[in-house]
């Protein structure tokens, strides 16, 4: 998402990250990878974890979320959701075309 910033901003695509970690830990993650204006946002209760139906159950842990992106727009509505496997990549191509489609 970093390398592509430019061509999701001219998208009208605003990305947010969402984890289940702390501000604090958050604000290192965004620093250490330079993530610059891509907002971070903690769930740390799993709300949005279980509003957005992405929580499940992994070695023991309650309500960790899967790897999704999803595509809203202005006024929340869900247009896309993308699951991802631990570890793997989004697929920036299909995002940007989806907003892109819009």
């Amino acid at each position: 998402m970093r390398d592509r910033r430019t061509e999701f901003d001219a998208a009208g695509v605003r990305p947010f990250a969402i984890s289940r970690d702390s501000p604090w830990t958050q604000t290192a993650w965004s620093q250490a990878l330079d993530l610059g204006e891509i907002q971070f946002v903690s769930d740390w209760n799993a709300d949005a974890v279980r509003g957005f139906g992405v929580a499940h159950v992994f070695r023991g842990m309650k309500d960790v979320a899967e790897r999704t992106s999803f595509l809203v727009e202005r006024g929340g509505t869900v247009r896309g959701a993308w699951r991802y496997d631990s570890g793997e990549v989004p697929d920036f191509d299909e995002l940007l075309a989806a907003a892109q489609a819009l």
